[in-house]
């Protein structure tokens, strides 16, 4: 998904999945660590910009 930009929902499904795959390994799959690394971070970052671009639009529309 790098050519389209992850929803938050994407990016949270992103991260769901990836916390379950490293917690429920049997053994740790060292051979795909850095590309579930990579993936998380990007879904991070991305469910971190629509985070900050919520709460800016919610503190724009409660402004006193």
């Amino acid at each position: 998904m790098k050519n389209k930009e992850l929803t938050f929902k994407d990016g949270h499904d992103i991260l769901k999945k990836n916390a379950e795959l490293l917690e429920y390994q049997e053994s740790p799959d060292i051979d795909n660590l850095m590309k579930i690394v990579e993936e998380s971070i990007t879904a991070y970052k991305a469910c971190k910009s629509r985070i900050e671009a919520v709460q800016q639009a919610l503190d724009e529309t409660f402004k006193e």
